[in-house]
């Protein structure tokens, strides 16, 4: 499986995990780097990112916590699991006030 099929997945402070595909954060790189292959962002891609990708993970993280924000891949997220929220803890020790 290429690894642009796959799902880049990050947990929120909340506990959710949310899951973005690999492919969107792919060519947010390749869309940037398209200047060094004449403008072609297919041939980034191709050419470098998806090989970079392939070569290290990592690098799909560095590059999404270092040059993207939410909103760049917000529409292409999807809720892969909710978090957990201990609602009798919050309820009886939250902090509280009367509006």
């Amino acid at each position: 499986m290429s690894i642009l099929a796959k799902h880049y997945v990050t947990t929120m402070p909340n506990g959710e995990k949310w899951s973005v595909p690999v492919n969107v954060i792919a060519i947010d790189r390749a869309e940037y780097y398209a200047s060094q292959f004449g403008g072609d962002v297919d041939r980034s891609l191709r050419e470098d990112t998806e090989p970079l990708f392939e070569s290290d993970t990592y690098e799909i993280e560095d590059w999404a916590k270092n040059n993207m924000n939410w909103s760049d891949v917000e529409a292409s997220a999807t809720l892969a699991e909710k978090g957990t929220c201990d609602y009798q803890e919050g309820w009886v020790n939250g902090d509280a006030e009367v509006l």
